[in-house]
């Protein structure tokens, strides 16, 4: 399916979905808004093997958008280190989108007493080629 996809544009993309469990995120990626969206916690067995198929679809929007912005938020409660891993690989799909003269705002999701979540932002943060906005979250 993704094979197929390459050719069109993100306007023809296929979304991404993928409802959460206990063990893993809710993912909602709209390629033709470009709104992407993580959410919940990220503990699979295989983050390899989980973010895979996520992986494949952005390396197809990547290459596909035409969107001039891209949005990604990521509010995860908690996550492991194999998942962290997967989304320095889905900062820098956003890092290649930005160097395509592509704007991309990347907005982090934490809550006030989680310092492990919010320094994991800071260290992306600061990591990364890409600016992550750390936002608290407001009940």
């Amino acid at each position: 399916m993704i094979k197929s996809v390459i050719e069109h544009s993100t306007r023809e993309m296929e979304n991404y979905f993928l409802e959460g469990t206990t063990k893993t995120p809710n993912m909602n990626f709209d390629a033709a808004t470009g709104i992407l969206e993580i959410s919940g916690r990220s503990i699979p067995e295989n983050s390899v093997v989980f973010y895979g198929p996520l992986l494949d679809w952005l390396d197809v929007y990547v290459k596909s958008s035409e969107n001039a912005l891209t949005h990604l938020n990521i509010s995860l409660e908690y996550f492991n280190t194999s998942s962290s891993k997967c989304l320095v690989e889905i900062f820098r799909r956003m890092e290649i989108l930005q160097k395509d003269g592509k704007s991309v705002v990347v907005k982090w999701y934490y809550e006030e007493e989680d310092l492990d979540i919010f320094e994991a932002g800071q260290d992306f943060d600061e990591f990364m080629n890409i600016p992550i906005e750390l936002i608290l979250k407001t009940v």
